[in-house]
């Protein structure tokens, strides 16, 4: 997907290349304006492309951006970026790395929002989407399946977290934070356990964190609109910076939060234009979570648009740089491996059980079903470039929607 002969390349650092800043950055702005598929398929990308095809990036790097994603809120393509960036190349690689990912997929929505308030909406969507939406399946799947296979391996421990939590995934149709956070506990007590005093203290820790993320969930999910009149950019800008400071998992599952808030509580949007939105964001590459430039600017335009991606994406960066010099200070710690061991076993289980969940809606008669598995044997026998297959999934899309509708 990623051309890579562009790409440049430093000295030697621990048996692998080092990317220069420069290399990087070229990166993710690529990987943000062709990449498809959703968080899953992006941080697979980042894997094969960064860690398995280039060696630019150590695995342990890799894991523990992935790991600090998770625990964090926030989405999980644009905050392993960051913290990607952060781990090679400091604040400055965070700040280059996150613009980078994020600006080619705002540009792409803000221009089909405009197209879509000029035209009267996007009529071509649902027949683009009936084709796309069930390719995307088959890219998330393969992402899922490389995913697992890297971080997991041969690991009995870690494959049972992968399992528990592809079911509770695929059972409750969310990821559930507070599971990455027991998962990463669990493999601490089994492998790395530092004794009473100190276990007790882990395990108090990570009891409280998941009473806190539930507390934050449930109380931002009954909150109600705030108020009216003239403040409508700031309405935006604390609504969507909530939303980035506290939803957890991956950009698909702050989509929820967002129905909720812009059309039951706030009233922005129809749950058509909501619809809508969604679409736009899975038929542009990059990070899903983008979908808010879409409602900023139904709301209020390029001003609204600017400052809903703003409001998204700023705790998100926060949440990297802040915690990730620990996270690298500790990075050989038994007990910090041990839980990002288990933290990255249940992502790749969250993240295949988000197949599964994502399929339901997806696929539902034998045209979806077709171009799902057409998709999936092209991925997996010919690596087919992902963009050429989204492109090709439409256009079937388009020609075989009215002929089964």
């Amino acid at each position: 997907m990623i051309e890579h002969e562009s790409i440049e390349e430093g000295g030697s650092q621990g048996g692998h290349a080092t990317m220069t800043l420069r290399g990087l950055v070229l990166y993710f702005l690529k990987l943000g304006a062709v990449g498809f598929g959703g968080p899953a398929a992006l941080v697979g990308y980042m894997r094969r492309d960064l860690i398995e095809d280039r060696k630019v990036v150590d695995e342990d790097t890799y894991n523990l951006s992935i790991a600090l994603a998770q625990i964090m809120p926030g989405p999980l393509a644009a905050q392993t970026a960051m913290a990607i960036g952060y781990f090679e190349h400091g604040v400055l690689g965070a700040t280059l790395v996150g613009a980078a990912f994020i600006v080619p997929s705002f540009l792409m929505v803000l221009a089909l929002s405009w197209f879509y308030v000029a035209f009267g909406g996007l009529p071509v969507v649902q027949s683009l989407f009936y084709g796309i939406g069930a390719v995307v399946i088959a890219i998330i799947a393969i992402a899922a399946y490389r995913l697992a296979r890297g971080t997991n391996k041969r690991d009995p421990l870690l494959w049972g977290v992968f399992g528990a939590l592809f079911l509770a995934t695929v059972w409750s149709g969310a990821e559930l934070a507070a599971l990455f956070l027991l998962a990463g506990l669990v493999v601490v007590i089994v492998r790395a356990w530092p004794g009473a005093r100190r276990g007790a203290l882990i395990v108090a820790g990570c009891v409280m964190v998941s009473a806190l993320i539930y507390l934050l969930e449930q109380t931002l999910l009954s909150a109600g609109s705030a108020s009216g009149g003239d403040r409508t950019l700031l309405q935006i800008l604390l609504f969507f910076t909530k939303a980035g400071a506290f939803v957890f998992g991956s950009g698909l599952a702050i989509v929820p939060f967002l129905q909720q808030g812009v059309v039951h509580d706030l009233g922005w949007l129809t749950e058509h234009q909501f619809l809508d939105a969604v679409a736009v964001a899975l038929i542009t590459p990059g990070p899903v979570v983008i979908t808010v430039a879409f409602i900023g600017y139904l709301v209020a335009g390029v001003a609204g648009a600017t400052v809903a991606a703003v409001g998204i994406f700023l705790p998100v960066y926060f949440f990297t740089i802040l915690p990730a010099p620990w996270f690298r200070r500790h990075r050989d710690n038994p007990q910090l491996r041990a839980f990002v061991a288990g933290t990255t076993a249940a992502a790749s289980g969250a993240i295949a059980g988000a197949v599964i969940v994502l399929a339901q809606r997806a696929i539902f008669d034998i045209p979806t079903a077709a171009i799902a598995l057409v998709g999936l044997a092209m991925l997996w026998r010919y690596r087919t470039q992902e963009p050429y297959l989204v492109v090709a999934a439409g256009i079937a899309g388009v020609v075989l929607y009215p002929l089964v509708h």
